[in-house]
């Protein structure tokens, strides 16, 4: 019976690693580069938006209108609808109207957190954007390389994260300073988890033999899986690190 320590990869089969490795890798930085340009958008238009809400110390109409007004509801629950369309439907849209929709959806994003200028000082934002940032490096990088298997991990991630929103539900009722405290912890933990695991994910995801289409929609829904990692884990990290005006 030959040793299977002696087994040595002919030049073809190198050569056809090399090809798997090489689109591996091409895949995973298109991954990257949409959920980097979605995270530019979001902030563009959430400091935009602050710019054009406030004017000599007070509120403009157009800041009434989205932080005092109702429309403040449809501000708030237009990225969750968004989302929600996109995944259901990305299968049956093209290449080019999934990824306009993920930018709608990144614009959308950042009109909606741009309510966090009113709460934490701008520094503060900056500080806790490139803390998330280190760790979600890390963190995706773990994911990408680790030969572990995380999937039992990220079942366990995703069942924290339900308890998790059950939780915030309820202390909306509550108003407790200890269990927004425990969200807060288990908020950056779980997310932490999570980006770790859809890395190894989105990575598993990739086929060679996928047609463009295919892989075009496989990208955009990896990037967009990432940027809520991503966005999650700095709302969270900002409870802790920012400071409050």
């Amino acid at each position: 019976m030959a040793d299977p320590r002696n087994f040595r990869m002919t030049p073809a089969g190198a050569r056809a690693g090399a090809v798997v490795d090489a689109g591996l890798r091409s895949y995973m930085l298109r991954v990257y580069n949409l959920m980097a340009l979605g995270l530019a958008i979001t902030g563009l238009v959430a400091f935009g938006a602050v710019q054009l809400a406030f004017n000599d110390g007070g509120l403009t109409a157009f800041g009434q209108a989205i932080y005092l007004s109702p429309l403040k509801w449809v501000v708030m629950l237009a990225p969750l609808g968004m989302v929600m369309f996109l995944s259901f439907r990305i299968q049956s849209m093209s290449v080019s109207a999934a990824q306009t929709m993920f930018w709608v959806y990144a614009a959308l994003m950042g009109l909606s957190l741009s309510s966090i200028f009113l709460v934490y000082t701008g520094q503060s934002i900056a500080q806790t954007f490139f803390v998330t940032a280190a760790a979600f490096g890390s963190l995706s990088l773990y994911g990408y390389t680790t030969r572990r298997d995380l999937s039992a991990m990220g079942s366990f991630m995703v069942m924290g994260l339900f308890g998790l929103i059950i939780a915030s539900l309820v202390n909306i009722f509550l108003q407790s300073s200890a269990v927004e405290f425990a969200v807060s912890a288990l908020g950056v933990l779980i997310f932490a988890g999570l980006t770790a695991w859809d890395t190894q994910r989105i990575k598993e995801m990739y086929f060679e033999g996928d047609a463009y289409e295919t892989a075009g929609r496989k990208a955009i829904m990896g990037a967009l899986t990432l940027y809520l990692d991503f966005i999650n884990l700095f709302m969270f990290l900002l409870r802790f690190l920012g400071n409050r005006e």
